[in-house]
């Protein structure tokens, strides 16, 4: 091609920069790559927000692996023009409403068609819906895992397409799930400002969510991140260092162990997901003690609770079934939980997650810790008052904690 840059191609290059001041630009994909890196095969871009900064995210796709550079919108006007003019022979942008196919002959002619994006949002008049309502629609929609991320296919959650795996969409949804809601903790507890965040998951087991959890800070936020996942199986930890070093990820690694032998400091945030029975209790206990700013249980096997309860006078009716009873203790040992969190720095919630694949609790206690202290004396009353009423006398976190 002559250093004359066609029209057609600056008419394109101001479509994508418009699309992106419009905030409706929705995927612009560079394609059939001649340049000189011989393992290049595309470049795919997306809108994201970044520390409160408009960005575009360009997920370089080559034969083995993709890496993903962050680049400022002023940047992407001379970008564009460089890779049309000297490396890539098609693109293809997609607004809200618009899709434009751009492709350049041998011979450098340029050849566009436009036309109206059929998926665009609709009101429910069945008209388009405007800018800044389609804007808001699509992003109801988002997606806190990108399906393309190289660790998902790794794991065998996506094919050699990026296309998740039949099989596997439970999995899919519940990494989804659980990144959506360590992400609000991240963004009320400000941790995407830190200059490094140290994180441990304990009983990792196979790491999908230890390597979503890595994938998201590295990629999305963009913060250099140290992650352990402690796991007692050693054949697991072999494997996940094994994935690690076959995606050349750096700052993640697995250590056999667990959560009541396990020393460990300077803990940003603590995951322990299937804790059983007290070993819940003893990540509670580590996440306080380090003093992470989040901590994200899934607690099951309440064993220790239930045998000490009594049930009262006014609930012996109820509690005499046994299916009753084991709710019952679940509820309490929870219950007494969360308390303990809240009479230790801790602002937390007891919620419905996604169940896990190898059993049926579906509950997440999430502790943010609390930036302002306030007096605990009136929660410690409120323990000591359950306890009395349900004559309780030992409860794990409550004696680790002293």
């Amino acid at each position: 091609m002559s250093n004359a840059i066609p029209s057609e191609l600056n008419n394109f290059v101001l479509e994508c920069t418009n699309a992106l001041i419009d905030n409706t630009l929705q995927r612009l994909v560079f394609a059939k790559y001649r340049g000189d890196d011989t393992e290049l095969k595309r470049v795919a871009l997306r809108p994201i927000e970044l520390k409160g900064q408009r960005l575009v995210s360009c997920l370089y796709e080559y034969r083995t692996n993709h890496i993903t550079k962050n680049i400022e919108l002023d940047a992407l006007k001379k970008l564009c023009q460089q890779w049309l003019e000297t490396d890539f022979q098609s693109a293809h942008l997609i607004t809200l409403e618009w899709e434009i196919q751009l492709s350049i002959s041998k011979k450098g002619k340029v050849l566009i068609n436009k036309y109206r994006n059929k998926n665009a949002p609709k009101n429910k008049g069945g008209d388009d819906l405007s800018a800044t309502e389609a804007v808001s629609h699509n992003r109801s929609k988002k997606r806190f895992v990108e399906q393309h991320r190289p660790y998902l296919r790794e794991l065998g959650i996506t094919d050699a397409n990026g296309e998740i795996i039949p099989s596997m969409s439970r999995k899919w949804k519940q990494i989804n799930k659980f990144i959506e809601v360590l992400s609000r903790a991240i963004d009320q507890t400000g941790l995407a400002n830190n200059n490094e965040v140290h994180i441990a998951d304990f009983g990792s087991g196979k790491a999908y969510l230890t390597f979503a959890v890595h994938d998201y800070f590295v990629d999305k936020l963009q913060v250099k991140t140290q992650v352990t996942g402690v796991e007692l199986r050693q054949g697991l930890v072999d494997l996940c260092n094994q994935t690690a070093s076959k995606l050349a990820l750096t700052g993640i690694k697995f250590e056999q162990g667990d959560v009541q032998h396990f020393k460990a400091q300077g803990i940003n945030i603590m995951i322990a997901l299937h804790a059983c029975d007290i070993a819940t209790d003893y990540a509670l206990h580590m996440g306080i003690r380090t003093g992470a700013d989040i901590i994200m249980c899934s607690p099951c096997c309440h064993k220790q609770i239930r045998p000490q309860m009594k049930s009262p006078q006014l609930l012996a009716p109820l509690l005499q079934h046994g299916i009753h009873m084991g709710q019952e203790a679940e509820m309490v040992t929870d219950g007494l939980r969360a308390l303990l969190l809240e009479a230790h720095g801790y602002d937390t919630q007891v919620f419905e997650f996604i169940s896990l694949e190898h059993t049926s609790k579906n509950k997440m206690i999430l502790a943010q810790k609390r930036k302002h202290p306030r007096d605990n004396r009136a929660i410690l009353q409120q323990i000591a008052s359950i306890k009395t009423f349900y004559g309780i006398e030992h409860q794990c976190l409550e004696t680790l904690l002293g």
